[in-house]
């Protein structure tokens, strides 16, 4: 525990001093709140789009946070990290538990100006939903991770973003799949974050014990639970 507190403190404190690049994370999502929240609000709900915009800014904050790993690769970072004493576990989460940190931040924010513009979710239902966005932001962040280590470090910007939108827009980011082809929607089950956002609209609408938000839980959990052990291992194998 104090390996892991010790690595989050110290990425955390470098990360504060770059505030804009927590800002700039944060833009797309924003834009796409402020821009095209009045038009999605003529037929459809704040409720509906602010979820579907955190599950973006998960995928674009937490799911990129492997860019981390390829810098620190390039300066030297990681291989004087393998002669400390802190084990391989800790120097995973703690760079984990930064990033989540920053997707909590960006995601305050979001809804902070969701609000200002129109939001009317129950402040319950929010909070809720931050939870999900915790567990969502450790597992997304614990598979970049792995995958940065795993990919040439030219590799890892490309891949992850043709990976980052197919699976931004099989979750129903923007208009709910009940409104795709069948397909289309038959797809979209096979995507994790489709049940995540799912559950968080149940949340935003004032809905808290429902199927729905049970399942999103469960696959979230499990996603979470995957994700960690990934990573760790790809972690761990490499920084041996």
């Amino acid at each position: 525990m104090r390996d892991t507190w010790l690595i989050f403190r110290h990425n955390t404190r470098i990360t504060l001093r770059n505030k804009f690049a927590i800002l700039i994370t944060a833009a797309q999502p924003l834009f796409f709140l402020v821009l095209f929240g009045p038009i999605f609000a003529t037929f459809g709900t704040w409720e509906t789009l602010v979820p579907g915009l955190i599950i973006q800014l998960g995928l674009l904050s937490a799911g990129m946070a492997g860019f981390g790993v390829v810098f620190d690769w390039r300066s030297g970072v990681l291989e004087r990290l393998r002669v400390t004493p802190a084990g391989r576990l800790p120097l995973l989460l703690g760079r984990v538990l930064n990033n989540t940190f920053t997707l909590v931040v960006q995601t305050v924010l979001l809804v902070a100006v969701a609000y200002l513009i129109g939001l009317r979710a129950p402040l319950l239902g929010v909070l809720g939903a931050m939870a999900l966005v915790v567990v969502l932001g450790v597992s997304l962040a614990a598979l970049s991770h792995a995958a940065a280590m795993r990919l040439n470090e030219h590799l890892f910007a490309p891949v992850m973003m043709t990976a980052v939108w197919p699976l931004m827009l099989l979750s129903g980011t923007f208009l709910p799949m009940s409104m795709a082809p069948q397909w289309l929607g038959t797809l979209s089950y096979v995507s994790p974050f489709r049940y995540v956002l799912e559950a968080m609209r149940e949340l935003f609408a004032g809905t808290y014990a429902s199927g729905v938000v049970a399942v999103g839980v469960l696959v979230v959990a499990l996603f979470a639970a995957i994700s960690l052990t990934v990573g760790t291992r790809v972690f761990s194998r490499d920084n041996a």
